[in-house]
Order: C-alpha cells, then sequence, then structure tokens
C-alpha cells in the first residue's frame, strides 16, 4: 500500500508557535515514513515532556508519552516486547540529553533497535527559556542572568565515543539531505541518533533559523561514515557545525536479540502465555 505525508497527519490544530522548526520537522518525518512505506498500525512514537514531545500527538500511529526524560526506556521495552513495530522516540535536547541523560547512555549501550530524534534547539523552550545542556556558553537567559558559565554537551561526540550504532546531525533547512539522513535511520537496524538544529522563535533570539543555517554545512561526499577515529574528530568542530551521518556501523546484534527473553523463543513477548504457577514461584522466592 501506497502512503503520502497527509496520511500520518492528525487533524487537530498544533500548539507550536508559527515559525517554530518542529513544523518542517514533523513534515519531514511524515514525508519518509510515507516513502518508506511504514504503516500507521506498525509504528510507535514515544516522547517524554516538551514541546518536541507533542509531536507524537500530531502522527498517526501509536504513541506513548511519558514522564520527561523517560522517552527511551519505554521506547526500549516496546521495541523488545514486538520488535516487529518501528519505534521512533522523539523529545527536545532538554528532555533526551538533561533530564533523560542517563538514560541516553544507556539506550546507546544496549543498542535497542529505535530511531532517537532530538529537536536541539539550544533551550528550554516549554518552561519558558532557561539553558538547557547545549545551550552555547556565555548566552544569557533570565535565569542563567550572567550567561551560562558551562561548555555545551555535544551529544554527536558522547555518542560516537560510547559506540552507538549510528550518529547524525540534521539541519531540517535542508530538506534532501535531511530525509535522507532520517530515510537511512529508520531503515538502519540498531540505535540511531538523529539530532536536529530546530529554530525556537519565542525562547531563543541568538539560534535562529538563519543562525543554524550560517554555522552548519554538509559533510562532503568523499566522507566515510564507517571510520569512527575520523567520526569523533568532526563531532568536534564548533563554530560551522558538520551536518550528515557522522558514524554507521551495521550488523551489531541489537538489544532484544541480546536478551535472555529470546534465547529459547524467538515468538515476541506480547505474543507469549504468562505462566502464572511460575510467576507466582518468582515472587514468593522473593518475598
Amino acid at each position: 500500500m501506497s502512503y503520502n505525508a497527509k496520511d500520518y497527519d492528525m487533524p487537530q490544530e498544533k500548539a507550536w508557535c508559527p515559525g517554530c522548526g518542529n513544523f518542517l520537522l514533523h513534515r519531514l518525518i511524515m514525508e519518509v515514513l510515507a516513502e518508506l512505506e511504514i504503516a500507521p498500525k506498525d509504528l510507535v512514537l514515544v516522547s517524554g515532556i516538551g514541546q518536541a514531545a507533542k509531536l507524537p500527538q500530531y502522527t498517526k500511529g501509536h504513541m506513548f508519552n511519558g514522564l520527561h526524560g523517560r522517552s527511551l526506556p519505554a521506547a526500549m521495552a516496546i521495541n523488545a516486547c514486538n520488535p516487529s513495530l518501528k519505534v521512533v522516540a522523539v523529545s527536545g535536547d532538554g528532555c533526551t540529553y538533561g533530564e533523560g541523560g542517563n538514560h541516553f547512555l544507556a539506550q546507546i549501550q544496549r543498542n535497542p533497535d529505535l530511531v532517537n530524534i532530538v529537536h536541539n534547539n539550544m533551550v528550554y523552550g516549554l518552561t519558558k527559556g532557561q539553558a538547557s545542556p547545549t545551550s552555547l556558553k556565555g548566552m544569557r537567559t533570565k535565569v542563567q542572568v550572567d550567561g551560562v558559565s558551562a561548555e555545551p554537551f555535544n551529544p554527536i561526540a558522547l555518542a560516537i565515543a560510547m559506540g552507538a550504532s549510528f550518529v547524525a546531525r540534521v539541519f531540517p533547512g535542508n530538506r534532501e539531505q535531511t530525509k535522507e539522513v532520517l530515510r537511512q535511520a529508520i531503515q538502519h537496524k540498531g540505535y540511531a541518533l538523529v539530532d536536529c538544529f530546530v529554530q525556537c522563535v519565542a525562547m531563543n533570539k541568538i539560534n535562529t533559523l538563519q543562525w543554524y543555517k550560517e554555522h552548519s554545512y554538509e559533510l562532503e561526499d568523499s566522507y566515510d561514515p564507517s571510520n569512527r577515529v575520523l567520526a569523533f574528530e568532526r563531532a568536534l568542530e564548533e563554530d560551522m557545525y558538520p551536518t550528515g551521518i557522522f558514524y554507521k556501523e551495521e550488523g551489531r546484534p541489537v538489544f532484544w536479540e541480546e536478551s535472555a527473553a529470546y534465547r529459547e523463543s524467538q515468538e515476541p513477548l506480547f505474543r507469549r502465555k504468562v505462566d502464572m504457577e511460575r510467576l507466582q514461584e518468582i515472587l514468593d522466592s522473593r518475598a
């Protein structure tokens, strides 16, 4: 069955500010889902809290909206219970790299088969503009009145250093590159991080659409994403930020394949009957 972007778009009004970068990224995600012919019934969108975390509510498919920073554990569990589903975790830089920082590290180590799309606008947009982990040093906010004193968190370098099997950054203003990266991330078997430069027009007057355009550039056609050392080196570039696929490794086992629950049977967990006697034995042994 063929699809188009409208097949994934929910009809309600979207509670994003006019000019928010989330609109374009949402559109590009829907276009890629349509091109890959992923049926809404086979799609699960998982989010935490924040403006970016509203995206699953605006997209046809299954959804789970959890606590701030807690999207990734739920996404990993959904993938493990039913590996046939395409699981996409969507949240912002604060939700993913701040509140969810430990979960971010754990997913990289466990390599679940899911896509982690992070709307990176370098600010907490929903909670009125305090600095996020990726805010640039010196940025002044109503909370950081003397300017941010910490160096910005570098999710690309960290993900590569920890061995994530797919690491990418996009600027949705570059539509074709963004779609190609999203397409490869969705098709990748394993944990795929896609950090997305999106503008927050209400709370960040520094890192605007024009700023992202002027401070990013595409990785060269000759760039080799299988070279992890080179990928880490390119991830450390500042002032001008490369976009594209930094690192990609195929063939690694994913979390559910390594789980003890699948050693004796490949039947998805959601189809299995619960052995109540065995469950009671386990509960009794821990009483």
